[in-house]
């Protein structure tokens, strides 16, 4: 392989990338990264027009073009058809952005059997959605890259006393599947790795929507920090664009933990 410098090494011009959940709080900011580096950014969301309304508002360095399309990722009919349409705006995917999320917040104490199982589907979506890429590139002898997203809640189990009070416990069922995330990450990343497709997760820290979380809530996961503070959703934007660019052309399989050190206690 030619060596390169870091310069292409991160550079994603001539590349497509699928991104699901790309209309919500750190969707946008992985969509920016994709884009400013110079991919095509497909945006997928439940409502078509909200992810065409996302993608026209990326940036275009060189008058690359991004596109919008529907996609649940809990209905299966849906994924094969988003998949599709994504292939059909774009001429072709090279990278999957698994980030969307159907979430229920209900917790430990109050949510039912039915509402947990429903929640997990975003699980399967992620894995249905990555075979389809990987599939759809063996068929065409190319390489390219699935990121799916985790949490530092799919490693380590929240503190009750952040919550306490002020609302619900973490969901377990988020728990649950961010943890599976986490570990079909590695499942894939072994049996394709032949195919030259690579699978890793990144794994935010708290990120909590300002607009949306208490400032209590917030105060409390501070003081849990080691950097005493949150994290904002551009501190995304280097992990995601190393995983899906070939400045982690030797990496596959892993898990990249963004959390301001809060795994690390």
């Amino acid at each position: 392989m030619a060596d390169r410098t870091v310069q292409q090494l991160f550079d994603l011009t001539g590349q497509t990338a699928l991104l699901t959940g790309g209309t919500g709080y750190l969707g946008a900011a992985i969509g920016q990264a994709l884009a400013e580096a110079g991919a095509s950014v497909v945006v997928s969301s439940t409502v078509a027009a909200r992810g065409q309304a996302a993608a026209a508002a990326l940036p275009s360095p060189g008058g690359v073009k991004h596109h919008g399309v529907e996609l649940d990722q809990t209905d299966p009919a849906s994924i094969r058809k988003g998949f599709q349409a994504a292939v059909n705006a774009a001429g072709k995917v090279d990278v999957l952005v698994n980030n969307g999320l159907h979430a229920i917040g209900k917790d430990l104490t109050d949510i039912s059997f039915e509402e947990f199982l429903k929640h997990q589907a975003n699980t399967a979506g992620y894995f249905e959605l990555a075979r389809l890429l990987r599939n759809y590139l063996v068929e065409r002898s190319a390489p390219g890259s699935v990121i799916n997203l985790g949490s530092m809640y799919g490693q380590v189990a929240s503190y009750p006393d952040a919550y306490e009070g002020l609302c619900a416990a973490s969901p377990v069922a988020y728990h649950a599947h961010k943890g599976g995330t986490i570990q079909i990450t590695r499942h894939l990343a072994i049996y394709w790795a032949k195919d030259r497709v690579r699978v890793n997760c990144i794994s935010p820290g708290p990120f909590p929507n300002a607009g949306k979380v208490s400032e209590e809530i917030i105060s409390r996961l501070c003081d849990r920090s080691p950097m005493n503070r949150m994290g904002e959703p551009w501190e995304l934007k280097g992990a995601v664009v190393f995983l899906a660019s070939a400045a982690s052309s030797y990496v596959t399989g892993q898990n990249l933990t963004v959390d301001g050190g809060w795994t690390a206690w």
